[in-house]
């Protein structure tokens, strides 16, 4: 990712609802975006007998996706650690019971299309050298063995016959 910066909302009683949404088409060329959530926290003001849960929204492959991601409560837990990632799409983040405040926050990055794919290119242009030297060993490595092969498939000569024979006049009859 080429640039990377502090992402941080605050949900409470007035906005119990915040939306991150890349604006991809802003730019003159291409971009990703990624949206990392590290942690919620739970205000000082916070009343002290109430629960706080922050619910996010995004989409999947197929829909959309709902789900508590923090439940927060002065005394209990004040604060949740989370390794979050959401790419390109948009995340609302609310606060479906409790006054807050909740602080969230994270890293908002930011890449480049054009770099990823020229990195990809590099990369592409890398493989085919490598291959190359695979295949120019896989070519001579052969050849060696068959040389080998050939140089031990030759018979070599028995000293006292064949070795059925040298067994025979070696080992002592049986009583």
């Amino acid at each position: 990712m080429a640039d990377e910066y502090f992402y941080g909302s605050t949900l409470d009683e007035s906005n119990k609802s915040v939306t991150w949404d890349p604006d991809t088409k802003a730019d003159n060329y291409p971009r990703t975006h990624k949206l990392i959530i590290k942690q919620c926290i739970l205000g000082h003001q916070a009343a002290a007998d109430e629960f706080n849960v922050v619910q996010v929204e995004t989409m999947t492959i197929r829909d959309t996706l709902r789900i508590p991601i923090a439940v927060l409560k002065v005394g209990e837990a004040r604060q949740c650690r989370l390794d979050l990632e959401f790419c390109d799409s948009p995340v609302t983040f609310t606060l479906l019971e409790g006054k807050g405040p909740v602080h969230i926050h994270g890293q908002h990055l930011l890449g480049s299309l054009v770099e990823e794919f020229e990195d990809m290119e590099e990369m592409e242009e890398e493989v085919p050298e490598e291959e190359e030297d695979d295949e120019d060993e896989d070519e001579d490595g052969p050849q060696k063995k068959k040389q080998k092969l050939t140089n031990n498939s030759k018979p070599k000569p028995s000293v006292g016959g064949p070795a059925g024979s040298n067994n025979a006049k070696n080992s002592k009859p049986k009583k």
